[in-house]
């Protein structure tokens, strides 16, 4: 794994990484304060993670809106 990592392929792949999907994780950790799972069961984390996930694209989608309004 290191060694795909250090290709340029793979720094490339990991940059988009970074920009794409570790700012929603570190939103919900530091804004949201969910750094734990308050529920058990794969089932109930999924539908945490779920709500997690909707209310992160619901901000997203109104202040995109009120930046155009």
């Amino acid at each position: 794994m290191r060694q795909r990592l250090r290709s340029p392929a793979g720094r490339a792949i990991y940059q988009r990484r970074k920009a794409i999907i570790e700012p929603v994780f570190g939103v919900r950790k530091e804004q949201r304060g969910m750094r734990r799972f308050r529920l058990r069961g794969l089932a109930k984390v999924g539908v945490e993670m779920a709500l997690a996930a909707t209310a992160y694209n619901l901000t997203r989608l109104w202040s995109r809106q009120r930046a155009v309004a």
